[in-house]
């Protein structure tokens, strides 16, 4: 990566990744909870840009039904102004057999489902059980695996529910193992209201292993509410973790969680990944710009501490 900033200083750590794989879900994860709808030709082109700052997955949208989500109610519309873009991987997220009929019939190749390790938010996110959001999921895995369509299984309240308080690790690994029994080819353990701690985080990975599911089928998505995002993604990485989940700008909550804040934010992560020496093909400048691109959209700061310090010097 070319770029004229003298920081940060590479200090290389020993065993960590050489290379890790940014899952970029502003676009998705980061306008969903946007209070006014952005319009659809600022998400091509915030999209573009995400892409052409050198990240290689960018989720694009969700066909839930508009109803459930208003703010990506336009898919149909976005998804196809994304045809222009080259080697980069844009999955969608899908509720049902309907979201996934939509996504299919625009020629989506990667699809995610979205699940809930705990009871109350399966109920207020899926107006489910879990384990019938797990019936509910089969089909679409069964099917799209059949087409040979890429699935990511996000799994929330992985380490903290704002109703039910800690989730027992058992009861995460429980429901992750079901996700990936029925077909999926990766799993992002969510962290929807920041509250994971590095040792938790470590414990839940290793656990996870134990019963099966492999460190490279598994992402992770810290929001950042106590400030725990980086810490805990280091944790992560330090187990063999390659996938980083993060937002450009740290755009995003959850709907239905009120106390779950911002995504991690890509370019405080990039940063980090950089003093590490780990490897992202990302360039931090462009990705930079982008985030206060899209800022000025919305009419606010972004809240990237690394986007605030690079975009006034």
């Amino acid at each position: 990566m070319t770029t004229s900033r003298p920081l940060p200083m590479t200090v290389p750590a020993q065993d960590l990744p050489a290379r890790v794989r940014i899952h970029e879900v502003g676009a998705r994860d980061g306008l969903q909870n946007e209070k006014a709808v952005v319009p659809t030709e600022v998400k091509a082109e915030f999209i573009h840009r995400l892409a052409a700052s050198g990240l290689t997955t960018v989720e694009a949208t969700s066909f839930v039904h508009p109803k459930w989500v208003p703010q990506l109610a336009d898919a149909e519309d976005l998804f196809p102004r994304l045809a222009d873009i080259e080697g980069v991987a844009l999955p969608v997220l899908v509720p049902n057999e309907r979201g996934l009929d939509r996504a299919l019939a625009l020629g989506a190749r990667r699809i995610a489902v979205f699940g809930s390790a705990t009871e109350t938010f399966a109920a207020r996110n899926l107006n489910r059980t879990v384990n019938e959001s797990l019936a509910m999921f089969e089909p679409v895995v069964a099917r799209a695996k059949a087409d040979k369509v890429h699935v990511r299984g996000y799994l929330s309240m992985c380490f903290g529910d704002p109703w039910e308080g800690p989730v027992p690790v058992h009861q995460v690994v429980r429901v992750s193992k079901a996700l990936m029994d029925l077909g999926c080819d990766e799993l992002s353990l969510g962290d929807t209201i920041g509250v994971a701690t590095p040792g938790h985080v470590q414990t839940l990975l290793s656990e996870l292993n134990e019963e099966g599911v492999r460190t490279d089928t598994i992402g992770v998505h810290f929001h950042d509410t106590y400030g725990q995002a980086l810490s805990n993604t280091l944790a992560a990485l330090q187990h063999g973790v390659t996938t980083v989940d993060a937002s450009a700008g740290g755009l995003g909550g959850c709907p239905y969680a009120k106390s779950a804040t911002g995504n991690l934010a890509t370019e405080d992560l990039v940063w980090m990944l950089e003093g590490l020496g780990i490897e992202t093909g990302v360039d931090l400048d462009a990705l930079t710009a982008t985030s206060v691109w899209l800022a000025e959209q919305l009419g606010r700061p972004s809240p990237s501490r690394t986007v605030r310090a690079l975009s006034v010097r």
